[in-house]
């Protein structure tokens, strides 16, 4: 199977026929995320992610959905660290699922829990959780990860109504940011959107009203808070750049 997701590399249906022996070792290490400079954010996300990331909107004219910025330069995650440690303040739910996800049948109406089977942490050396016990039944591990998928799909349903809204009444705009990296390089960030404040602020009282009951005015202020973060975020990189680079360098001694 194609790389599928982003982050995923071969999902199948899980199933205690083919993973009764299976066990999943999860957060120790998140190199599977290292290639992914931005990843879908869930609205109920945002609060979480706004004090420290920046969130934005990417997609089409058709269909859009939030996703929050890691890096700066195209597969390049500067929240994953040589060892695979999260450096991060708030690691998103998405990667939090992973490698477990669900496939929707074709009508939309089924989903069918997966696992990437390429994942480091999918063994049978018994490192951390068995998905079923000796009797082929599930154990409390993978209910609980069903639990958090299920949660997770939900939770994306009504993000998808919240960016639905957002198109409806026209609040987003084409954005585009550039920066200066070490080395007098040059990095730009395109192909995305944010929220148009004036339209914002303009809309009907009604809608207003409507949207601060469904605490999406709420979202939409927090990304636009979050913006503020691009700036800082590609200053820490650029200095965890130069001080990587000075460590490396060799020292020369004085002859005379």
């Amino acid at each position: 199977m194609a790389k599928q997701l982003m982050i995923y590399e071969r999902a199948v249906p899980i199933s205690s026929e083919r993973h009764r022996d299976w066990s999943v070792q999860m957060g120790k290490s998140y190199s599977f995320a290292k290639g992914v400079n931005s990843v879908p954010l869930l609205a109920a996300e945002f609060l979480a992610c706004a004090a420290d990331y920046t969130i934005i909107f990417a997609g089409n004219d058709d269909a859009v959905f939030p996703s929050v910025i890691l890096g700066m330069r195209d597969g390049e995650n500067n929240h994953v660290d040589a060892d695979g440690k999260w450096t991060g303040t708030y690691v998103p739910a998405f990667l939090r699922r992973y490698p477990f996800v669900f496939s929707q049948s074709e009508n939309g109406e089924t989903f069918t829990l997966c696992i990437d089977e390429e994942f480091d942490g999918f063994n049978k050396d018994g490192r951390g959780e068995r998905m079923f016990d000796a009797d082929g039944e599930r154990t409390q591990f993978l209910e609980t990860m069903l639990s958090f998928v299920r949660e997770y799909q939900s939770l994306f349903n009504r993000t998808t109504l919240f960016c639905r809204r957002l198109k409806e009444h026209d609040l987003l705009q084409a954005a585009q940011a550039q920066f200066n990296l070490p080395g007098g390089e040059s990095a730009s960030l395109a192909g995305f959107y944010t929220i148009d404040r004036e339209k914002l602020k303009a809309l009907p009282a009604d809608v207003l009203a409507e949207m601060a009951r469904t605490d999406e005015l709420e979202l939409c202020y927090a990304h636009l808070h979050s913006l503020a973060n691009l700036t800082p975020m590609a200053r820490r990189i650029a200095g965890a750049a130069n001080a990587a680079a000075a460590a490396a360098a060799p020292e020369v001694e004085e002859v005379g």
